[in-house]
């Protein structure tokens, strides 16, 4: 083997323990992200799965700059599994995907309704047998 191929495979062995460690770095932030915003937003980030998903050309005041795609699992109450996706250019947040939270209807109340169909209507209390008007 002549010293130019060592020197170029030295290069290439290189370059690529440098990309593994800057790509391991913005994980972890990414990571920390995910945490924060799923905090922000009263969900469960699951097993701390924040993975690449994807990378893209964007761009960001007339340079190109490469976005990352970080896909994870979110819970709404612990019972669930739900996907959410972050979009990450540098240490900046650009974009967030996360599942809705809606509102469970009262078991009590009909479906056909007027509270249930307006949902400005507040449920009272039923009153206690105990009290007298």
């Amino acid at each position: 083997m002549s010293d130019f191929s060592a020197l170029v495979l030295l290069l290439v062995l290189g370059a690529t323990v440098g990309l593994w460690l800057k790509f391991s770095v913005a994980r972890e932030r990414a990571v920390r992200v995910a945490r924060q915003q799923c905090h922000l937003h009263g969900l469960q980030l699951l097993d701390e799965t924040v993975g690449l998903r994807a990378l893209r050309l964007r761009r960001v005041n007339g340079l190109r700059r490469v976005e990352r795609g970080y896909g994870f699992e979110v819970s709404v109450d612990g019972h669930d599994r739900e996907p959410g996706r972050l979009w990450m250019i540098g240490d900046a947040l650009t974009d967030l995907s996360l599942p809705v939270i809606e509102p469970e209807v009262a078991a009590d109340r009909p479906d056909d309704s007027f509270a249930a169909r307006s949902g400005k209507v507040v449920a009272l209390r039923p009153r206690r047998a105990d009290r007298q008007p």
